[in-house]
């Protein structure tokens, strides 16, 4: 955003919007581009037989809605619902078309920003196939220390609820994994937080790794 014209700037709308609200639905009219600005949002699929499926979080500042654009379609393809309290900061679509269009580089890093999220979300949704119960859940824990911790420390505050909604598992599931963790001290338990440090990593990311070696072999 920071190299967008002046006339996209003066356009740019904030709002603010409190945990749990929906603000991009499934097959209604992308005829709005949004960036969060801050806080965190997730993009969740209920076609599975109604379950919620979380399966996105942008951890960098990217369009949603953009890609909608780029591939020309004319309705989201995803739902996205805010985590926690969020600034987002609105664009009507077609002043971002405008903008796009007319500036090669910016198209063309849109482009890339959207095939690497597809891609990325493509690999992980393989692996997720192939894995269940608590190897399923070593994934997410890696894939969450990787972008967020801090120093070498991550503490994870979301719900059972939250982490089955991620991983597709069932809360029964999620709770056996967290208590096998625990007990091979692989995580560290502290009232609803989970703690990970760099050593309790490297044993999540072995779990991990082998359940790759053998897919792959």
């Amino acid at each position: 955003m920071k190299n967008a014209p002046l006339w996209v700037m003066d356009l740019l709308q904030s709002e603010e919007l409190e945990p749990g609200t929906t603000f991009i639905r499934e097959n209604e009219p992308a005829d709005t581009i949004f960036f969060i600005g801050r806080g965190r949002a997730k993009a969740t699929d209920y076609r599975i037989s109604g379950i919620a499926y979380d399966f996105m979080k942008p951890k960098d500042l990217i369009a949603l809605g953009g890609m909608e654009v780029i591939m020309e379609l004319e309705n989201y393809q995803t739902t996205w619902e805010t985590e926690t309290k969020c600034t987002v900061v609105k664009l009507p679509r077609a002043k971002y078309e405008k903008w796009i269009y007319a500036d090669t580089d910016i198209f063309r890093l849109e482009s890339k920003i959207t095939c690497e999220s597809l891609l990325e979300e493509s690999r992980r949704n393989r692996l997720y196939l192939f894995l269940q119960g608590a190897d399923r859940l070593a994934l997410l824990l890696v894939e969450w220390f990787e972008k967020f911790n801090r120093n070498g420390e991550l503490c994870i505050n979301e719900s059972r609820q939250s982490i089955a909604d991620e991983t597709g598992l069932c809360l029964k599931s999620v709770s056996r994994g967290i208590k096998k963790f625990a007990g091979d001290g692989l995580i560290t338990k502290k009232g609803n937080q989970i703690l990970i440090d760099q050593e309790q990593y490297e044993g999540l990311r072995k779990i991990v790794n082998e359940n790759m070696d053998s897919f792959s072999g």
